[in-house]
């Protein structure tokens, strides 16, 4: 790999990291803007459902967006909204405006992620699948270490610098971009072929904003339902705008020739439809425990953010480790006996969150942290191995933009169910009960993996 290839690597590396890094800092940040803001538990979870929902309708956008443009300027106009978010973001004056400034950071960063992988594809010509590993060591080890870096920032100087912390990388990663990935060429960027009406139909903005409405408003409708179950007439206006919307998309996607999400696909092919209820599912296991451990340490332990982020290191380093070996072993033998193994520990990990108090020994904490981490190691390898198996090579690209809409909605899920079950305040026996529930949800995991796995791999390509 020639000298030019390795810093376009580094300046594309630099900005696709800025999604998970920004992603997985802030569950760090949780119980201090609680403080800060005098929030309960379920509404300080916007600031993880609104980067979550922007990613998960920007990403696809985004990347059609790319074939009109051009992938250089979208890269390093994704730069530009990432630094003035994060510039603004400290200077928030109420919660409702960091929202809106996460909301932009989410955008920003997700315009990056889109165009990062094709950039790469496209311009490094040898040794690609090196090249795109090291992409992969990015995404993964921004994940992995952004708790840790969040509780060391927030512990030394308050929750605005992890959004200061962006704005050295985004300079870097842009002064790299724009001298090392070449100008996109006319055909990609046809700007003057098409009217914004053509433009719109492409993307299916109407597609995009049924379903933003219907997440948003199933998600004002399902929160209110905290320790005392009440529904004031708001929620339920809201709960029921979110189902009318949901109805309405659903109706429109089937229709449209260009839909935002291809629900046809998942009639079509039915073992793609099992890979991604699953990776949904593993989703929703692994960010409850991802977002929800740093707060029971805050909170229920009074740990300081700074021993928050090095105990939860434990999650991402195993993660990292245990790839590797992974993918070896899903090579020789397939995936379902990782993803059944990675759901096992996951199993045994939740039933141990269940018996956490406010006296049990920090090891245990470590060791369920290491237990998911290695079930998320597994079940990472194995999820793209069953993908790739179950999806006929003509639908590769429309399957992956499935399956990453399958783990943002996963996320949502996972912190959905923690403001349901902590309602106003964030407790050990509340986590106990999460515990309980995710107990549940990784032994249905198990089943469908010892029964659906097989449609998978029968019905491979």
């Amino acid at each position: 790999m020639n000298d030019r290839n390795k810093w376009l690597l580094i300046s594309v590396g630099l900005g696709i990291m800025l999604n998970p890094l920004n992603s997985s800092m802030i569950s760090v940040a949780i119980a201090r803007l609680q403080q800060v803001y005098l929030l309960d538990f379920t509404d300080v979870s916007w600031i993880i459902f609104s980067f979550y929902i922007a990613s998960a309708v920007a990403q696809p956008v985004m990347g059609k967006c790319s074939d009109l443009f051009g992938r250089r300027k979208i890269f390093l106009t994704g730069l530009v909204v990432v630094f003035v978010s994060s510039m603004l973001a400290p200077l928030s004056p109420s919660f409702s405006w960091l929202i809106v400034f996460r909301i932009v950071q989410s955008i920003g960063t997700s315009m990056m992620v889109a165009v990062g992988m094709a950039i790469v594809r496209i311009y490094v010509t040898d040794k690609q699948a090196a090249a795109l590993s090291v992409l992969a060591i990015f995404l993964s080890g921004a994940a992995a270490i952004g708790p840790f870096i969040g509780g060391i920032l927030i512990h030394w100087w308050n929750w605005p610098s992890i959004f200061i912390v962006n704005i050295p990388l985004v300079l870097a990663s842009f002064l790299f971009a724009w001298r090392t990935i070449p100008k996109d060429e006319p055909s990609e960027s046809p700007s003057g072929e098409r009217s914004i009406r053509n433009w719109l139909a492409l993307i299916d903005a109407p597609g995009i904003l049924l379903f933003t409405v219907a997440l948003v408003g199933l998600l004002i409708g399902l929160l209110s339902f905290k320790s005392s179950g009440h529904l004031s007439t708001w929620n339920l206006l809201a709960g029921g705008i979110g189902c009318i919307a949901l109805v309405t998309f659903i109706r429109h996607e089937l229709k449209t020739s260009s839909p935002f999400i291809p629900l046809r696909a998942f009639a079509k092919y039915p073992a793609m439809t099992w890979v991604n209820v699953q990776f949904m599912l593993i989703n929703i296991l692994f960010y409850s425990l991802f977002f929800g451990i740093p707060t029971y340490l805050q909170q229920v332990r009074h740990i300081n953010e700074f021993n928050t982020g090095i105990l939860m290191l434990a999650l991402g380093l195993c993660s990292l480790v245990i790839a590797p070996f992974a993918g070896r072993w899903i090579d020789k033998s397939g995936s379902r006996p990782a993803l059944i193994v990675s759901a096992g520990f996951m199993t045994f990990g939740s039933i141990w969150i269940m018996l956490l108090d406010e006296n049990s020994p920090v090891v245990s904490v470590i060791l369920i942290l290491a237990l998911f981490g290695i079930s998320n190691g597994l079940s990472g390898v194995g999820m793209q191995a069953a993908l790739f198996k179950s999806t006929p090579k003509e639908m590769i690209g429309v399957a992956s933009g499935i399956f990453n809409t399958s783990r943002y909605l996963g996320t949502i899920l996972s912190s959905l169910l923690i403001g349901i079950v902590m309602g106003d305040a964030f407790s050990a026996i509340g986590f106990q009960m999460l515990g309980f529930i995710l107990t549940i949800l990784a032994t249905i995991l198990i089943v469908m993996n010892l029964r659906g796995q097989r449609l998978s791999e029968s019905q491979a390509v």
